[in-house]
């Protein structure tokens, strides 16, 4: 949206260059808005009164939720047997028993409305997550990285697990360990 000073400026800015001989299109293209534009701010108090948009009165559509439709949905979404219960929920309980009051994004939207919205159901409440800690080394040998892996042997049911030990900072190999362990099955 142009403020209305603006609208202002830019239609006297144009009227000076189209009095001195400039084509009304140039001049609007430069300004940067349309010739149709200006002509509708002439036309309709754009001038005066700026943009009507933000105080437009909007009717209401012809299928919102009436109060009551929204007091009955309230009332149900805080019965005992639904206070813990999420919309999600709520609608195929209701749905099971024949009734249909609205979707389920109504009953979220309207409950959000009265600041119902917080957690409800059996599932843990979401909590914030820290970020992970993280540890700078500032001398040699004060990181160390490691990884455990098993590598399959010939036998069937054995293996070696590798242990291997670096530093990042050199990017070398520091120990490898190897060990054999076996698979033991017992029949019952």
């Amino acid at each position: 949206m142009i403020l209305i000073e603006d609208r202002r400026s830019l239609a006297a800015d144009i009227a000076t260059a189209h009095g001195a001989g400039a084509w009304l299109r140039l001049a609007c293209q430069v300004a940067g808005i349309d010739e149709r534009t200006l002509q509708r701010w002439r036309a309709h108090a754009g001038l005066t009164e700026g943009d009507g948009r933000p105080q437009a009165v909007r009717p209401t559509p012809s299928h919102a939720l009436s109060e009551q439709e929204r007091m009955r949905m309230l009332e149900v979404a805080n019965e005992p047997r639904f206070c813990a219960v999420p919309p999600a929920r709520i609608v195929p309980m209701l749905a099971d028993e024949g009734i249909y009051l609205a979707s389920e994004s109504s009953f979220a939207r309207v409950m959000r409305a009265q600041g119902q919205t917080a957690h409800r159901g059996r599932a843990k409440a979401p909590h914030a997550v820290r970020p992970p800690t993280t540890h700078i080394a500032t001398a040699v040998r004060q990181v160390w990285c490691w990884d455990m892996t098993y590598l399959p042997a010939v036998v069937m049911g054995r293996w070696f697990h590798l242990l291997s030990s670096t530093l990042p900072a050199r990017k070398c190999l520091i120990s490898l360990e190897t060990g054999v362990q076996s698979q033991t099955t017992k029949r019952v």
